[in-house]
């Protein structure tokens, strides 16, 4: 099963992808995650991604594109992938059908959360992250063992400044102005799927598990795993 999800800022997509990669026994493609790990590969592609990030420039989208293409063909990706954080505007968007395309591997449905500013604000205020390693914690949902600490690797955790309260609502609106016409894309396309973002995340995976069955989805991804 090959899907994209999109949504604000915490509308549970990363969580929910992790939760769907295991079950699914597919790979959660986070372009943040791949972005970071670019930073610490010797590959060409790597470097050419740390050149811009050391330099504070946005990683051009040829690029991204590249390493999502590298990271799709690998043997895990086999069958099927979750990608989190990608594409970001429509001419992302038409550039990853083309590559898809091209491999032979394209996207089966993109799923758009939808989701209420005071879920947000509860989510993203209470999010930390790990100064280090990027690990992503919640004070609620996702608490660290020991209060504070990065459980992969004991750095201390931090709240990102546009994680705070008085922050998110611009954040939002600035999400929805520039993500409209990417809804708007797979909308026209006919694989978009909205669902509810405000689901916490074991009633909202029900849901998708019965959203997969019902297009046929499921059978074979199971059977794959």
């Amino acid at each position: 099963m090959r899907l994209v999800l999109l949504g604000p800022p915490g509308a549970g997509k990363g969580t929910q992808a992790q939760v769907l990669s295991k079950d699914l026994s597919i790979p959660h493609v986070s372009t943040g995650d791949m972005l970071r790990e670019a930073l610490r590969q010797t590959s060409p592609l790597g470097l050419e991604a740390k050149g811009y990030m050391e330099k504070g420039k946005l990683v051009p989208d040829t690029l991204v594109i590249a390493l999502v293409k590298e990271r799709l063909l690998k043997e895990d990706a086999a069958k099927g992938f979750i990608l989190d954080g990608f594409p970001r505007t429509p001419e992302q968007a038409r550039v990853l059908d083309h590559t898809l395309e091209e491999l032979k591997i394209p996207l089966d449905l993109v799923l758009y959360f939808e989701t209420s500013l005071p879920v947000i604000t509860r989510r993203l205020s209470g999010r930390r992250i790990c100064g280090k390693c990027g690990k992503n914690f919640h004070l609620v949902n996702f608490k660290p063992k020991v209060d504070g600490v990065c459980d992969a690797c004991g750095s201390a955790l931090v709240q990102r400044p546009d994680d705070r309260e008085e922050t998110i609502g611009k954040r939002l609106k600035v999400y929805n102005e520039e993500t409209t016409p990417l809804i708007d894309y797979y909308g026209k396309k006919g694989n978009l799927v909205r669902v509810s973002g405000d689901l916490e995340v074991r009633p909202l995976n029900t849901q998708l598990m019965e959203l997969f069955k019902k297009k046929g989805l499921l059978r074979g991804a199971l059977a794959n795993s």
